[in-house]
């Protein structure tokens, strides 16, 4: 049987239970479930503001779009971003017509401070940290660099449900974070995500801009007429069609309730791979943050004949990934390239393994076995 890098896994009685009801009231879209799960995370993480989107992705355009909205940036103006990170990351910045400016990363995948630093000129608004894996990395340092020079701070969450920091979820330290509740995630449903920003008066406008503008959405214009509906409402932005529905977040409801149990059990399967690889020089494990508690999204080595040990799992029925290949090598970031070294070996180093809850020890216990002779037939 394969061992595949992701296999998610649903409470499927359970969700189908939550799902009924939605089709039973008949009311699949934005309402209902979606404010009820807008509430169960905000309880969950302490944030005090969140709102639930079809995705990760318009999640991170929509903060671009307003933080641009609200504070008067220019096209061209400038957000230091990562080069190590999958693309929507790095494309929601482009969707404003800002200019993503890549700064390098550490040895834990995340954003070097110094790095960071270096590329700050007066035309930064922005720095948009990945919490690559669910590891916050160097982040209270980001943190501390953003309010000494008055920038922005965007959390890329997409890897991030669970993870906490310095003993509380992590989120309220930045203006905006997007999380992600995508097929593979944590928390997975089919596809959505949410939207937490810090200031209330955003959080008004990105209800508002996810519905394409509208002051009302249909849910706000049923709610206290008996049997009635409510038709007038005004446009007031040019919005876009961003929310997401009561069925997606009638499967996050269920799954949400087994989060830390989840996420326990992933760093339990991190932790036995820990224990097989020690003894292995020629494997180097990226390391997480001491200040993490981590979602464990992903388990991330570093070896040499990256490509050529990668078919050799594929021959022997397991499938790792890479997460992720430097964005600057792709044709439309390639501006960049040359400018982030240490991104540029660890991507051509990565292996992400095999991580998921359906895995057992001796799955793990195999795909180190297969490790191991990879190694030894095309050296580290």
């Amino acid at each position: 049987m394969a061992i595949n890098l992701f296999v998610p896994s649903f409470r499927i009685d359970e969700i189908l239970k939550e799902i009924r009801i939605c089709l039973e009231k008949g009311w699949t879209g934005l309402g209902f479930k979606t404010v009820e799960f807008e509430n169960k995370w905000k309880e969950y993480t302490g944030l005090q503001h969140a709102h639930f989107l079809s995705s990760n992705t318009v999640g991170l355009h929509l903060a671009l779009h307003i933080l641009k909205k609200k504070f008067g940036w220019s096209d061209g103006d400038e957000i230091i971003t990562t080069p190590i990170t999958f693309v929507s990351t790095n494309h929601a910045i482009l969707y404003e017509r800002l200019k993503p400016v890549f700064a390098d990363v550490d040895d834990m995948l995340c954003m070097s401070p110094e790095s960071v630093e270096a590329r700050i000129t007066s035309k930064t608004r922005a720095v948009m940290f990945v919490g690559i894996g669910g590891n916050t990395g160097q982040y209270e340092k980001i943190i501390s660099l953003c309010k000494k020079k008055n920038l922005k701070l965007i959390l890329d969450a997409a890897h991030m449900s669970g993870t906490r920091f310095n003993g509380k979820h992590v989120g309220s330290e930045c203006d905006v974070s997007i999380f992600s509740y995508q097929a593979v995630k944590n928390l997975p449903t089919s596809d959505s995500g949410m939207i937490c920003f810090a200031d209330p008066a955003l959080d008004h406008l990105a209800r508002q801009l996810s519905w394409l503008g509208i002051n009302k959405d249909t849910y706000q214009r049923f709610q206290g007429i008996e049997g009635g509906y409510r038709w007038k409402y005004d446009v007031e932005n040019v919005g876009f069609k961003y929310h997401g529905n009561s069925i997606q977040a009638a499967m996050a409801l269920v799954q949400l309730k087994y989060l830390d149990e989840d996420n326990k059990y992933r760093n339990h399967l991190a932790s036995i791979y820990d224990e097989l690889l020690k003894d292995m020089p020629d494997v180097e494990r990226v390391r997480m943050s001491k200040d993490c508690q981590s979602s464990r999204h992903l388990y991330q080595i570093f070896v040499d004949n990256r490509d050529q040990l990668i078919q050799h799992f594929y021959a022997n029925n397991i499938f790792p990934g890479v997460h992720y290949i430097d964005n600057t090598e792709f044709s439309m970031y390639s501006y960049a390239k040359g400018t982030c070294p240490n991104a540029a070996r660890r991507s051509n180093q990565i292996i992400s393994l095999p991580l998921h809850l359906q895995l057992k020890k001796e799955d793990c216990v195999q795909v180190i076995d297969v490790l191991k002779a990879g190694i030894l037939k095309f050296g580290k």
